[in-house]
């Protein structure tokens, strides 16, 4: 198969990589530099270093080009570029099958992936998610991973997943496209809050605590938005959310760890030189569980830590001093 990887990253390259060996691939950079680097070097030394790029693997910077000879399209992208690449995409009538790795609600508009691509593509657009327990690292090192392809044509995320299932990277095909959505999205928020009980020394009951009932958080909102709920209890869900809240290769725990030294958030985001999802995804998740009437107090906390409103500690004292009550999930 002919794939056609938007976006040369961490994700976009190690995806690459991954693909290589069982299909054609061409690696898209929206960045002139980035390009020249991996033609010249096979490594990405601005956003993933120590990862070499198969000389097979074709590197553009010709959008047009290389989605034309595409027969399947992967969105590699930070959330906030979904938008921008699927609207060059619709610019060019573009009707193949998309999929996407970035996880979260897009700023401002609170969208889930799926909506994003559905409005500005339209609702017939075949397309999904790849999403689960990985860090791109790991998945370049051809380490074992396992995730889930979840998409709005169960057939095609049955065959998507066959087609790009590999010796090291087992895929799930999955009909709740919701779900696996929101659990890619918020496990970022609560790994924030892992990442901060972590760094305040707290132990480990209070991870397990946070986790747990961080899971629970996660399976309210999924519910309220239409998803399944036995969706969080698979690798979209709970999965991704201890990997991301015990790993030390997860930005959004190293978020919550600085948080906890009391640094600043743009001095935090200047030292981790990437994109953590979790940072823009907390306050779109604490607005809409303001507005579906959904409790969430974990990942409220986190929301008022990143603006400022309270500090580490203060939100560690709201979460322990709320009322007694029976546990719900």
């Amino acid at each position: 198969m002919k794939i056609t990887l938007l976006g040369a990253g961490a994700w976009g390259t190690a995806l690459a990589i991954a693909f290589s060996g069982k299909h054609d691939v061409t690696l898209w950079s929206r960045e002139e530099d980035v390009a020249v680097d991996l033609q010249k070097t096979r490594e990405n030394h601005r956003f993933f270093p120590g990862y070499k790029l198969p000389e097979s693997v074709v590197v553009s910077t010709d959008f047009d080009a290389a989605v034309a000879t595409a027969e399947l399209l992967i969105v590699a992208t930070p959330i906030a570029g979904l938008r921008p690449t699927v609207e060059r995409l619709a610019a060019l009538g573009c009707k193949l099958p998309l999929l996407w790795v970035c996880k979260g609600f897009e700023a401002n508009t609170g969208k889930l992936p799926h909506q994003v691509v559905a409005e500005v593509l339209g609702s017939n657009a075949v397309c999904g998610a790849l999403s689960g327990p990985s860090f791109a690292e790991e998945v370049a090192a051809e380490q074992p991973t396992a995730v889930s392809l979840a998409a709005n044509d169960p057939g095609f995320a049955r065959e998507a997943a066959r087609q790009l299932h590999t010796r090291r990277l087992r895929i799930y095909a999955n009909d709740d496209l919701v779900g696996v959505e929101v659990g890619g999205a918020v496990k970022n928020v609560l790994a924030i809050a892992t990442g901060v009980c972590d760094g305040l020394g707290l132990g480990l009951n209070s991870r397990a605590a946070l986790m747990t009932r961080g899971l629970a958080e996660i399976a309210r909102l999924g519910s309220a938005l239409g998803a399944q709920r036995e969706t969080f209890m698979g690798l979209a869900g709970m999965g991704d959310l201890i990997l991301t809240c015990t790993g030390d290769l997860s930005r959004n725990r190293r978020v919550g760890l600085a948080l906890a030294k009391n640094k600043t958030l743009p001095q935090i985001l200047e030292e981790l030189g990437h994109v953590a999802e979790g940072v823009y995804t907390a306050r779109e998740v604490d607005r809409l569980a303001t507005r579906l009437g959904v409790e969430m107090p974990i990942s409220a906390a986190v929301a008022a830590v990143l603006d400022g409103r309270i500090n580490a500690g203060e939100a560690l004292e709201r979460l322990m001093s709320r009322d007694p009550k029976e546990e719900a999930v």
